[in-house]
Order: structure tokens, then C-alpha cells, then sequence
């Protein structure tokens, strides 16, 4: 059943009124009519409902709230995507993969080896399109949640909020010894975990940077043999924390 998600002021009594695109969502694309029933999530407080359309205009759709739902789809694992700026489309890609997944933040990074440089005006635009994909990835895979996307950072920046984390992962393809099994292995028996991974763009992670992230705390592994690329690496890294620990 589709999800929608609204604002704490867009719910009065027994009844939510939809706005804006969800409207032509819900009347051109999914063909809904009234008594037609939809799953509708408070993005403030993560409560769900089931509800049933009782009007349809132009301009919003208003539904009765049924019933409330236990409906807990989020993860108690916390993990946040340091994403080295890659090409637009990939963004895109490892935005919606990962918030499907469970990913509950990502933040954009400036390093070194980036192609992608963007201008003021441009990273606002491009923040706007990135979380509007994590918006539509939310809905489509039932989260409770919408993760957010951060400003870009640059690389220094990371180093003053790893201590933030109860442990940040550096994917580095020199690295031969530590893998993400032997550090997950490590917090097995910890609850609400909150986990960063830092991933570099497509040229790569610069040694210096690497060095003075790692002095700052982060601690380097290995993904195997094969070099994965920039848009695979958080997909995977993703799926096997929350395999191993959710």
C-alpha cells in the first residue's frame, strides 16, 4: 500500500489533508477515489495510520484516519553516508539504494580527488534534488522516516564529528588487513549503534587525507580484492552492517 508522508499541522482530529504532489500523485498516477484506503506516516513523530479517502479536489485530498499502525520499519542502527562528491547521477543512485536500505543521513564531501565542484547556488539545488529523491525512495520502501541530506562538507570537517560516532569505517582500497566483518564482529553485542562510513569519489581517497582522518579516529578496511566503485561501495557497506547488526 503506498505511503504519504505530512507534517504534525497537516493532521485535525480524525482527519489529514494532503497538499502539493501527493495530490497529483494519488489522483493522476495511483487512479485513488474516495473510500479508497492509504497509508499515511507523520514524518514528525513517525506514527503511522491507515486511512480512507473521503475528498478529493484539486487543490488537496483529505482522508479519515482508521486506525494507527505498528508499523516499525527503521532500523536501530544509525548510519551515516560520508559520500566523496561523485558525478550527479550517481549521488542519485546511492541516495535512493541506500535510503531504501535504511541509511539515515548522508552528507555530501569535498575531497581532494572530486571532479564535481559546485558553486553556492548549485549545492542548494542539488540538496533540494537529493532529498526529494530521499523523500520518493522513503515512500516507496514503507520507512517511517525521511533521511536527510546534509550540507557538502569538506574532508577536514569529518575529522571534528567522528568522535560523534561510536565508530566510523574509512572504505580504502590499499587497505589489506582489517575488513568490515572483523570490525562488525567488534559490536556485536551493542544496541543503537551510530555508524559512519566514508566513501571517496571516483578518483579515490588522496594518502594525506586518509592519514588525518585516520588519526582523528576513523579506522581504514578493506571491501576484498576488487575495487568496487564509488556508487557500490555504500550499497554494499550498508547491506552488510545492517545484516550483521540491525
Amino acid at each position: 500500500m503506498p505511503k504519504f508522508f505530512v507534517k504534525s499541522e497537516q493532521i485535525y482530529d480524525d482527519k489529514i489533508t494532503l497538499v502539493g504532489e501527493d495530490v497529483k500523485h494519488i489522483g493522476n498516477v495511483l487512479r485513488k477515489q474516495i473510500d479508497d484506503e492509504i497509508n499515511i506516516c507523520n514524518k514528525d513523530t513517525s506514527q503511522n495510520f491507515l486511512c480512507q479517502i473521503i475528498q478529493i479536489t484539486q487543490e488537496n485530498i483529505v482522508c479519515k484516519i482508521l486506525k494507527k499502525l505498528e508499523n516499525e520499519t527503521e532500523s536501530n542502527i544509525d548510519i551515516t553516508i560520508f559520500q566523496g562528491l561523485p558525478k550527479a547521477e550517481k549521488m542519485e543512485l546511492i541516495i535512493q539504494k541506500c535510503t531504501e536500505l535504511g541509511v539515515k543521513t548522508f552528507v555530501p564531501v569535498q575531497m581532494e580527488r572530486c571532479i564535481v565542484k559546485l558553486d553556492e547556488k548549485s549545492e542548494a539545488k542539488k540538496i533540494e534534488r537529493w532529498q526529494k529523491i530521499a523523500e520518493t525512495a522513503a515512500k516507496q520502501s514503507g520507512r517511517n522516516s525521511i533521511p536527510e541530506v546534509k550540507n557538502v562538507i569538506n574532508f577536514k570537517k569529518i575529522c571534528n564529528l567522528i568522535e560523534k560516532y561510536d565508530i566510523v569505517l574509512l572504505a580504502y582500497e590499499n587497505e589489506t588487513e582489517c575488513t568490515l566483518k572483523s570490525e562488525l564482529k567488534k559490536l556485536k553485542e551493542k544496541q543503537n549503534l551510530k555508524i559512519g562510513v566514508i566513501i571517496g569519489p571516483e578518483g579515490g581517497i588522496e594518502e594525506h587525507e586518509v592519514e588525518e582522518l585516520v588519526m582523528s579516529g576513523a579506522t581504514k578496511i578493506t571491501l576484498g580484492k576488487r575495487i568496487l566503485r564509488t556508487e557500490t561501495v555504500g550499497i554494499v557497506v550498508s547491506s552488510i552492517i545492517l545484516y550483521e547488526l540491525e
